[in-house]
């Protein structure tokens, strides 16, 4: 008499943890499966092999932004925590305030943030930033009458 479930399952599949039989060619079977190499070369410069050189550069840029992302958050904080305070909003509006800001006067997020922390020591915001940031604050000010 069968249970209830036998019917239902489905064998595992060659090789899983439940199967103790590992599948030919696993890393668990030293034989390699009928008519398979042992150990199949990838074509230089493919998906999977990569010419070293390029994929070296393309790790370098990685951690390069990467950690000037991180040396630039912060900052950004520190603006967010400004705007946040200039025109009582939420982190959210003043995020998106930030972005705004940036997008309009062509200038990255993290320069922007950087400008904005400058001024609290003496340095004055340059005039088309300090215009978007008038624009920005009174948007956040006046709610949309919409």
């Amino acid at each position: 008499m069968s249970t209830p479930r036998e019917g239902r399952l489905r064998p595992p599949a060659a090789g899983s943890a439940r199967d103790p039989e590992p599948a030919a060619g696993s890393a668990r079977d030293p034989e390699p499966a009928a008519g398979s190499p042992r150990d199949p070369e990838p074509a230089a410069g493919t998906a999977r092999d990569p010419e070293p050189a390029a994929e070296l550069r393309r790790l370098r840029l990685e951690k390069a932004q990467l950690t000037r992302a991180l040396l630039s958050r912060p900052v950004i904080d520190q603006a967010l925590g400004m705007v946040m305070a200039l025109a009582p909003c939420t982190g959210e509006q003043a995020w998106s305030a930030l972005v705004d800001l940036s997008q309009h006067s062509n200038v990255k997020l993290r320069d922007v943030a950087a400008a904005l922390v400058a001024t609290t020591e003496g340095v004055a915001l340059p005039d088309p930033l300090r215009e978007q940031l008038r624009r920005v604050l009174r948007e956040l000010r006046e709610p949309d009458p919409r």
